[in-house]
């Protein structure tokens, strides 16, 4: 678990933000300006802030009103940067194996373990100008990982690749992330990275949490107007592959509001995915519809409905809770629908509701594996 409290005064800017990472990958997410590096360089120890508290795993770091300070190099904070930073001079294996002499004594990744881990032992005897930018950045989260971080810092790891790149490293984090390994703090402006990556998002603005929690939950909020008024707005949901019928060229996904079908996948049944669900792709029944295209039909409760914004003036979004016909003291699965105002009153969406939800199939298809 790392605790996060921080104050800081620039001449144009002030940063006051107070969040907790408890594990798996937490997202900075925010636009340019909005202090998610300044963050990160303050958990690192690169930045002094005015007043605050860091503390990692009951272990504080920084406590400025009882004058903790640890410097960067006793924090033991793995940072990967934009730019992968690696030492020129030296190869592939050179430079992880420099990760591996400043890690101190005790368990941790084996280099064996790492280069597995990130799909990289063909490049060991390269030099980085001999890597493209996906290379670089998983040889970096290497060097990263044999230092034995306590928590992984990661600063817009992907901005500086193109799309394909970006697809090449993105499997490698994910594994990264269920690996049970250190706490990773993940700054982006990409909601994409994050609907893929993160178990829990941290929402910044002008140096302040709009918002923090499961990623579930972050995203089904519809008080939020930077994700609410984006026009593909909708909910992420954590889903596990169940099984594969080949001759229907369907896969079925299970997660803790029922299940869902979707195109044939390529991945083996128990594979973890993170799946985004567009509001404006599911629709809505008081009764069960029959003689449909549809194969995803659940039965769901209206937790509320609010108004989509300016950028809908008349839509709506209507929250809702997957699962039984009731309002459960927490939420299981939650999913977001965008309809429009009249749709609202001609079935009268009310809190409490008992309705049911229907998701095209070929919406889901697209999504990325987690």
């Amino acid at each position: 678990m790392l605790g996060v409290t921080l104050r800081h005064r620039f001449p144009a800017f002030t940063l006051d933000v107070d969040f907790d990472a408890p594990g798996g990958i937490t997202a900075l997410f925010g636009p340019s300006g909005s202090g998610k590096s300044t963050v990160l360089l303050a958990i690192a120890g690169l930045l002094r802030p005015d007043a605050g508290r860091v503390s990692l795993d009951g272990v504080v770091l920084l406590d400025r009103a009882a004058g903790i300070w640890t410097p960067p190099h006793r924090r033991r904070c793995g940072v990967v940067f934009q730019d992968a930073r690696l030492l020129p001079h030296l190869t592939v294996l050179a430079n992880l194996n420099y990760g591996a002499r400043r890690a101190p004594p005790g368990p941790g990744p084996s280099l064996d373990d790492v280069v597995d881990l990130l799909g990289i032992a063909p490049l060991l005897t390269r030099r980085p100008r001999l890597l493209s930018g996906g290379e670089r950045q998983r040889v970096a989260l290497g060097r990263a990982l044999l230092s034995r971080p306590r928590a992984l810092l990661m600063d817009e790891p992907l901005s500086a690749l193109d799309a394909a790149r970006k697809a090449e490293i993105l499997p490698y984090f994910e594994r990264l992330r269920d690996t049970a390994g250190p706490p990773i703090v993940y700054v982006t402006h990409a909601m994409d990275e994050v609907d893929r990556l993160a178990d829990h998002l941290v929402l910044l603005d002008a140096g302040r949490v709009l918002a923090s929690g499961p990623i579930e939950e972050v995203t089904a909020r519809t008080d939020l107007p930077a994700l609410s008024a984006r026009r593909d707005a909708g909910t992420v949901l954590t889903v596990t592959i169940l099984a594969h019928d080949p001759a229907r060229g369907l896969t079925t996904l299970s997660f803790s509001g029922g299940e869902l079908w979707v195109p044939l996948r390529a991945e083996a049944p128990g594979t973890r995915h993170r799946l985004r669900i567009p509001a404006r792709d599911v629709a809505l029944a008081l009764t069960r519809p029959d003689g449909l295209s549809h194969h995803n039909v659940l039965p769901a409760t209206v937790i509320g409905v609010a108004p989509v914004g300016p950028t809908g003036p008349h839509e709506a979004f209507v929250t809702l809770a997957l699962g039984p016909a009731r309002l459960p003291a927490r939420l299981p699965a939650r999913l977001l629908a965008r309809v429009t105002v009249d749709a609202v009153q001609r079935l009268g969406l009310v809190p409490g509701m008992a309705l049911f939800t229907l998701v095209k199939s070929v919406a889901l298809g697209a999504e990325r594996p987690a």
